[in-house]
């Protein structure tokens, strides 16, 4: 069996067994009513526009502008009593002076504001974001990284953890190459966190065009863009790390302990992006640090904070992070996976040279 065929195996058999695992199905349920609690449910929830009964065709017009459900009568009289049946929620009747609005218990405000004048607005910051939403998307952003990573990268350390402890490593080692059960983990990992990512940007972008018909979508969308491509290249550095954390130990319960710091990688971005997110310094040095980067510059896109030509700098520093700490994962795993004598230190797997040339006759 060459590499590619045995990648392609681990692979396969890496994603049937990890799409069945509860801790995917629950995240991804998870994932799921986020969007829909934040885009789905107000649209909703909040209902329609009112209804209002009006006989005056200039007043229907201008009701009809503001986006409100007209309905036109023949005459004042015939429209309160289609407030009075409950046929529609407001009713409109001219004559003489200003229109009036009539209701049962409470006028819908936006028919009141429909038939206000506005004064003049003269906004000295016009390209200023909402407040919410400078809040929501560098969080949006953060927590499906944070949570990614690190879910799969902790399935992806127990998967080699188990493979150890059952000894099995020892036959898959016999069978394929090294490299191909690394390559094959890391491959079904980045797929299934894809194909998770795809399904809540399905949801999300089905939420906002019914939520504002798009306008959010317009804001946010080019920031999504870019967060696909460091999404993929933060994922797969972190998922080589990921492995060969689990090749350092020999028991599932010693996994916690000895994966603690690239909990702390995925962690402190993650908090920093979030409370810092309007900080643009910090914003800038984070957007360049591989680690915090998938998250902080398409944050800094979406703000607007970033040059044209920032979020290309910026990738080409996270490939060649990742090619370096994918070489040095890969070394690790190899110079640990098949010590089956307790913990080995990360430095020890890094240096030893006989485990790394058995993995090489096996290759």
């Amino acid at each position: 069996m060459n590499t590619s065929s045995a990648i392609r195996l681990i692979a396969a058999r890496e994603l049937k067994v990890k799409i069945k695992d509860k801790t995917f199905l629950i995240s991804t349920i998870f994932f799921l009513l986020f969007a829909i609690g934040g885009t789905v449910l107000p649209a909703v929830l909040g209902g329609g526009a009112s209804s209002v009964a009006v006989a005056d065709a200039a007043t229907a017009t201008t009701l009809r502008d503001h986006g409100l459900e007209v309905r036109q009568v023949a005459d004042n009289a015939a429209a309160e009593q289609a407030v009075r049946d409950g046929d529609v929620d407001a009713a409109v009747v001219t004559g003489g002076g200003d229109p009036s609005v009539l209701a049962m218990d409470e006028a819908p405000s936006d028919v009141v504001s429909a038939l206000s004048v506005e004064p003049t607005v003269r906004l000295l910051n016009p390209d200023a974001l909402d407040p919410l939403l400078a809040y929501l998307v560098p969080f949006g952003f953060a927590l499906v990284f944070f949570f990614t990573s690190l879910t799969f990268g902790l399935q992806i350390a127990q998967s080699v953890v188990e493979e150890k402890q059952t000894r099995i490593v020892e036959i898959l080692v016999a069978s394929v190459p090294t490299r191909a059960l690394l390559v094959g983990k890391v491959v079904a990992g980045g797929i299934l966190a894809l194909a998770q990512i795809a399904l809540i940007a399905v949801v999300t972008i089905a939420g906002t065009q019914l939520s504002d018909n798009g306008e959010l979508l317009s804001l946010i969308g080019p920031s999504i863009g870019w967060f696909i491509p460091f999404f993929v290249v933060g994922f797969v550095m972190l998922a080589a790390l990921w492995a060969a954390m689990g090749a350092l130990v020999n028991r599932v319960e010693d996994l916690n302990g000895v994966s603690m710091p690239m909990q702390l990688v995925v962690m402190v971005p993650f908090f920093l992006v979030i409370f810092l997110s309007d900080n643009k310094p910090v914003m800038t040095l984070l957007s360049y640090i591989p680690f915090s980067a998938p998250t902080a510059m398409p944050v800094r896109l979406f703000t607007g904070d970033a040059a044209g030509w920032e979020p290309f700098l910026s990738l080409g520093v996270m490939v060649l992070a990742a090619a370096a700490l994918i070489a040095v994962g890969a070394r690790v795993y190899e110079g640990s996976l098949l010590r089956t004598n307790g913990k080995t230190s990360f430095g020890a797997a890094f240096r030893d040279k006989e485990s790394r040339r058995l993995a090489d006759l096996n290759n």
